[in-house]
């Protein structure tokens, strides 16, 4: 188990340092900052690329809320879960120290400002509701869900599942970013919110329930698709 717990440490720092840093660092760079779109891609990269490196060691998921979509599916163990959800969410909280501690290197750097944190209301990026925050989350955990537990099927093409996976992270914050800032993780919710301050953890609840929920539903379905299957789950391949 100590392999698995180091790589989802490790994926899931990767994921916050390299997905929330394009935010806080490279978002707004004058002159050639990377905007949405940047941003987007950059937490689809995280994902690929750890998927190839550590996830055939762990099955690279990141993430606590693929972790209870792929037991739900019959695909993960569920005396896991535990170790798997605290490794990934001290990878998290790990990722935003590192990130914290390089965006506190500019003068005038504020974290309480938003640091990436996910929010609803008056701190979601575009003023959405918290309805709309809870819809937005459950759809596209769900719809990420089914991503990975039909790319990581048995019957699917060898090989590509990192890369499915990936797109479909980036075509998610493309959707959700003016949303909610995007979560559909939380690990990455909890670690930019430590740092962020009192708003965000007071709308840290949200970024659990919602993915938990959505993975859950995800989960379900690919039982009634597909029938239980007790293959590992790996995302760096099927």
């Amino acid at each position: 188990m100590a392999p698995k717990l180091i790589a989802e440490f490790i994926g899931t720092m990767w994921l916050v340092l390299g997905g929330c840093g394009s935010a806080v660092l490279a978002a707004a760079f004058p002159g050639v900052g990377i905007g949405l779109l940047g941003v987007s891609l950059a937490f689809g990269l995280t994902v690929l690329t750890m998927a190839y490196a550590v996830g055939p060691i762990s099955g690279g998921h990141f993430n606590p809320a693929v972790s209870l979509g792929l037991w739900a599916g019959g695909r993960f163990p569920g005396k896991g879960l535990a170790p798997y959800i605290v490794a990934q969410v001290a990878g998290g909280v790990a990722g935003a120290a590192i990130l914290f501690v390089i965006a506190s290197g500019q003068a005038g750097f504020d974290a309480s400002a938003g640091f990436a944190a996910n929010g609803y209301g008056d701190h979601s990026p575009g003023k959405y509701s918290l309805a709309a925050a809870l819809v937005t989350e459950v759809v596209m955990t769900f719809g990420f869900l089914v991503v990975i537990l039909g790319a990581t099927h048995h019957r699917a093409p060898v090989g590509f599942a990192g890369i499915a996976i990936g797109l479909a992270l980036t075509l998610i914050h493309l959707v959700s970013i003016p949303v909610t800032n995007t979560s559909v993780n939380p690990a990455r919710s909890t670690g930019a919110a430590v740092f962020a301050g009192d708003w965000a953890v007071g709308q840290l609840w949200l970024f659990w329930l919602a993915p938990i929920v959505g993975a859950l539903l995800a989960g379900a379905l690919f039982r009634v698709l597909h029938g239980p299957n007790d293959e590992p789950a790996v995302t760096g391949r099927s």
